[in-house]
């Protein structure tokens, strides 16, 4: 009979305190330590932990130290952030862990599902957890009936602690009381007592997104220019994104005020944070620190935003949203069919050129539309030529100007805000006085909304009429500061100063935002 072939197979490494008893390896055993806060006083509770289980563990001759892992800071309310827990975690997984330490439930985790899916997770891999202050262990066959209870309490204390804050942040809320991250808020840094103040070369930015925004640009094209100069965000990135000029522009903090909890938390365990769409309340703080934008350009801003997200309809029925591709765009209009021009580049037997040509033509719309085609050259020219007239006229133009000062002022309905706020304050006192009491106070909440609706609605209207004034007055600015003829055109003064220009097939009409138009012919 032939001799059988053996081949040894050794055994594999199992991962957790697997190995024999008689063989009595020492076990090796790592605490978790983790405070909540990173305050002076907590991070001495953080050094003691540390020092304590390092001589705890080496005291004791069948273990021996696998590690301290330890998170600074960091809530036990989730497991996410908690970078030295999963940290050891993982090396549990991996099988350099044979037991883990910690001082109690709540330091382990305040959430009862994160808590029971790791002790089961580390269970399977026979590793327990020892909670001191609890004396539980987990292997042991009371340990998990024991720690559900524990962990729900925990759990239970974590709710309370986090109501308690929200009541706290609710009271400062209603006191005005104003906090702002202003390491990333452009224009504003805080003084040695806390309160927001002016960061003088950052709000000449803030200024300039704000002025360049009323004179045409896009948010596309404010930011290139912002990136193209080297100026850095709030945060220090050399990058600005659209989104970050939208928020400067509607943020009210640049006005002085201060709106309070424009989000909340949804749920204390998973700390997601929504946009507060009424769920809850909010504050409305005017006046908490100094302005870098006055309040009526403000508006204005506000008008112009909502001005540009209205899609045009032409006279085809074409839908366009608002471009600012170039300073005639969106300004050049049919004045036979009312369609809007568009910019082409044209090849005319060989003759190169760029020109603006009515959409109607363009687009075979069935409208029988024969506007001329303009070439941009000629447009340039018809400015220069209508911005001159003016120049030459100063004398009348500026009585035109006046009268049409005298005009908005005399057609002003717009309300003044005072009495609104007088309101306001009355009714506040009994929301907070009816919501302090438990008592039903829809009555007076439906009240504020609609009277900060018609505050709302007050300062636009003195804002579109501010408006009007300084477009009126900055053509009067400018005629009295020009002695002379223009001789070069200006693509800044168009954005600046004109409205429409409509092309006819014997002259020109440029309206400009003060109201004054002027005819040129050809």
């Amino acid at each position: 009979m032939a001799q059988s072939k053996v081949m040894v197979i050794p055994a594999r490494r199992q991962v957790g305190n697997t190995i024999k008893a008689a063989e009595k390896p020492k076990l090796r055993v790592a605490a978790y330590c983790r405070v909540s806060t990173d305050s002076d006083e907590q991070a001495t509770s953080y050094d003691a932990q540390i020092e304590h289980y390092t001589e705890y563990i080496s005291k004791n001759p069948e273990w021996q130290l696998a590690g301290i892992f330890a998170d600074d800071g960091i809530s036990g309310t989730n497991t996410k952030k908690r970078t030295e827990f999963n940290r050891m975690i993982d090396e549990c997984m991996a099988g350099n862990i044979d037991m883990m330490i910690t001082k109690s439930i709540s330091r382990f985790a305040r959430n009862t599902l994160d808590c029971l899916k790791f002790i089961r997770q580390l269970k399977d891999k026979n590793i327990p957890v020892y909670f001191e202050k609890e004396s539980i262990n987990t292997m042991d066959a009371k340990g998990e009936v024991l720690l559900t209870i524990m962990a729900s309490l925990a759990q239970q204390e974590s709710q309370s602690m986090s109501q308690n804050i929200k009541l706290g942040l609710q009271y400062r809320y209603q006191q005005g009381h104003v906090q702002v991250n202003h390491n990333h808020f452009l224009g504003y840094t805080k003084d040695a007592d806390g309160n927001l103040v002016i960061d003088p070369e950052q709000a000449e930015t803030v200024k300039r997104i704000y002025r360049e925004y009323m004179e045409g640009y896009s948010m596309d094209k404010i930011a290139a220019g912002l990136m193209a100069d080297g100026i850095l965000t709030g945060a220090g990135k050399t990058k600005w994104w659209t989104s970050t000029i939208n928020k400067i522009l509607r943020n009210e903090k640049y006005i002085g005020d201060a709106l309070l909890q424009k989000t909340y938390t949804t749920d204390f365990l998973s700390k997601t944070r929504i946009k507060n769409n009424g769920t809850v309340p909010q504050y409305y703080v005017e006046g908490n620190h100094e302005a870098i934008i006055p309040k009526e350009i403000f508006m204005q801003v506000q008008e112009e935003l909502v001005r540009r997200r209205v899609v045009h309809t032409s006279a085809n029925g074409r839908k366009r949203s608002y471009s600012s591709n170039h300073c005639f765009s969106q300004l050049i209009f049919c004045g036979e069919c009312n369609e809007m021009f568009r910019r082409i580049h044209w090849n005319n037997r060989g003759c190169k050129s760029i020109v603006w040509r009515c959409e109607s033509r363009l687009q075979n719309t069935g409208v029988a539309c024969r506007a001329r085609t303009v070439n941009e050259e000629l447009l340039q020219d018809i400015i220069l030529k209508a911005i001159n007239e003016m120049i030459l006229d100063k004398s009348g133009y500026m009585q035109m100007l006046q009268k049409n000062i005298a005009a908005v002022i005399r057609n002003d309905a717009s309300a003044s805000t005072d009495d609104i706020d007088a309101k306001l304050l009355k009714l506040q006192k009994e929301l907070l006085q009816k919501a302090n009491n438990r008592d039903d106070y829809d009555s007076i909440a439906e009240e504020i909304f609609q009277l900060r609706e018609l505050k709302t609605k007050s300062e636009t209207d003195i804002g579109i009429r501010d408006k009007r004034l300084a477009r009126i007055t900055e053509l009067c600015d400018f005629l009295k500061d020009q002695p002379q003829k223009i001789t070069g055109f200006d693509e800044n003064l168009v954005r600046r100063l004109l409205q429409k220009i409509t092309v006819f097939d014997d002259h020109f009409t440029v309206e400009f935002k003060s109201g004054v138009s002027v005819d040129i012919n050809e």
